[in-house]
């Protein structure tokens, strides 16, 4: 099991993940690989002077590749994350950093794309909460529509499925879920699971 999957509550389920989009690696990529040319090229000229300079040169190349290799680590492990119950962002390798807003709480979503962001599919979105933080900001995600439109659908989906279910609601609940699949709120296999668990509690 996965650090994300640990820290899932009982019955939460993952919808949607995304990350930073690599236009943010991008500043770091260009100068690590120009620093690295920049060795190479020493490298080559030094190799006619004196045989030593070319080795020593693959040596230095080491330090822009472990840059870079630090980086793309701290960027993979960057994740935006939208479950059934909460918007969660996941962050650090070895030091994990979590922060998370529950569906119930996301009062409104503001998403920013630039023309390139069109272009590439990336953006930043804001989430106002009812919370103390207020606001949280994801920049450059990649993704950014689906990570908003499938917030905005579990958010919807949450507030109408009731915290307590008695057996002879189920019928009614039925028809709700079945008319949620039909506006596209959840998908088939979503309907599905929630029929099967909602009839297992009329045995």
């Amino acid at each position: 099991m996965g650090y994300i999957e640990r820290l899932l509550a009982q019955n939460e389920r993952i919808v949607f993940v995304t990350r930073p989009h690599w236009i943010s690696l991008l500043p770091v990529t260009l100068i690590d690989l120009g620093i690295a040319i920049v060795i190479i090229a020493f490298s080559i000229g030094g190799a006619l002077i004196a045989p030593p300079f070319p080795l020593l040169g693959l040596g230095f190349l080491l330090f822009p590749l472990g840059h870079f290799l630090t980086h793309f680590i701290t960027w993979h492990n960057q994740q935006y994350i939208v479950t059934n119950r909460r918007v969660m962002e996941v962050r650090g390798v070895f030091q994990k950093h979590v922060s998370d807003s529950s569906l119930e709480k996301v009062n409104d979503v503001v998403m920013e794309q630039s023309v390139l962001g069109r272009l590439l599919d990336y953006g930043d979105v804001r989430i106002i909460t009812g919370a103390d933080i207020g606001v949280n900001v994801f920049r450059r995600i990649a993704h950014p529509i689906r990570f908003k439109t499938t917030m905005m659908d579990q958010k919807a989906a949450h507030s109408e499925r009731p915290a307590e279910t008695r057996p002879e609601d189920v019928p009614n609940l039925l028809t709700r879920l079945d008319d949620l699949r039909q506006r596209g709120i959840i998908t088939q296999e979503e309907f599905e699971r929630e029929k099967r668990e909602l009839l297992d509690r009329l045995q």
